[in-house]
């Protein structure tokens, strides 16, 4: 797991509690899409945005943010 560094207010180094990277797959633990399984598109310091799959008659991409205590990495 790669943790990234970065700098609070206080010019202290924090760490950041994503262990997910772009493209992998979660499983969302709570909420209305729990037990769904989704790919991360965008990591944050508190959260991921991942695609749920596409609109059928839209075409559009179906997007949430989930929080990092909310999801469980799937292995490949």
């Amino acid at each position: 797991m790669a943790e990234e560094k970065s700098t609070n207010e206080n010019g202290k180094e924090k760490a950041s509690v994503a262990n997910v990277q772009l493209d992998e797959l979660v499983e969302i633990k709570t909420g209305e899409y729990k037990g769904k399984k989704a790919k991360v598109i965008q990591v944050r310091d508190n959260s991921v945005i991942v695609e749920l799959g596409m609109k059928t008659k839209a075409g559009e991409p179906v997007l949430t943010v989930v929080n990092h205590k909310n999801y469980k990495k799937l292995n490949k």
